[in-house]
């Protein structure tokens, strides 16, 4: 009788050469600034241009405008998260809290540009939307917890209460003061936050 064939794992890509780690990071972030400031339509060959690429290393790394959002989208999250972190260790609560906000206008601001692609990967990869939320809720959560408990800010506020008013920014209207009313309103909230000490 047989041998049944020796079973194999999955085969994993093989890491990246220094070079095309370098052009992957460089597109991501010049993809997610044009996001930002043009919405997801913006060209990718404007995109590849920018990151001193040509279009094919574009497409060898991100073979559809979609994938390219939703990593840039990953990008977003991780750097707030990995900025709620620093922040907390190297500021005072409230201060910490206050700065990570005016980080989430940086990420609605890309949110808000890639909007459309956004919803049609929220049909394909829910998954993605739900570890997103988890992430955004465990940075507020953290620096929310640690400002409330050191008495800088009120305690009668909860994350879900913090990430509402902070949302609420997206639906303020694209305008060229957008990014300056934003950071006005995150002002306002901090100073509602506070307690006098």
């Amino acid at each position: 009788m047989a041998s049944a064939p020796p079973k194999t794992e999955p085969s994993t890509p093989p890491p990246l050469r220094a070079d095309a780690r370098r052009n992957r990071e460089k597109l991501v972030e010049v993809a997610a600034a044009a996001f930002a400031e043009a919405g997801v339509e913006t060209s990718l060959e404007d995109i590849a241009r920018r990151a001193g690429v040509g279009i094919g290393t574009l497409y060898r790394h991100f073979p559809t405008r979609e994938h390219l959002v939703e990593v840039v989208y990953r990008r977003e999250l991780e750097s707030l998260a990995a900025a709620a972190k620093e922040l907390a260790a190297s500021d005072a609560p409230d201060v910490a809290l206050e700065e990570w906000m005016r980080r989430f206008v940086d990420y609605i601001a890309a949110k808000r540009g890639m909007a459309t692609s956004l919803k049609i990967l929220m049909d394909s990869n829910a998954s993605l939307f739900a570890e997103g939320s988890g992430i955004l809720r465990g940075a507020a959560e953290n620096l929310l917890r640690a400002a409330a408990e050191q008495g800088f800010i009120r305690s009668d506020i909860d994350t879900t209460d913090l990430l509402h008013a902070l949302s609420s920014i997206y639906s303020l209207p694209a305008s060229a003061e957008w990014r300056d009313r934003s950071n006005r309103l995150i002002g306002l909230l901090m100073d509602g936050l506070r307690t006098q000490k």
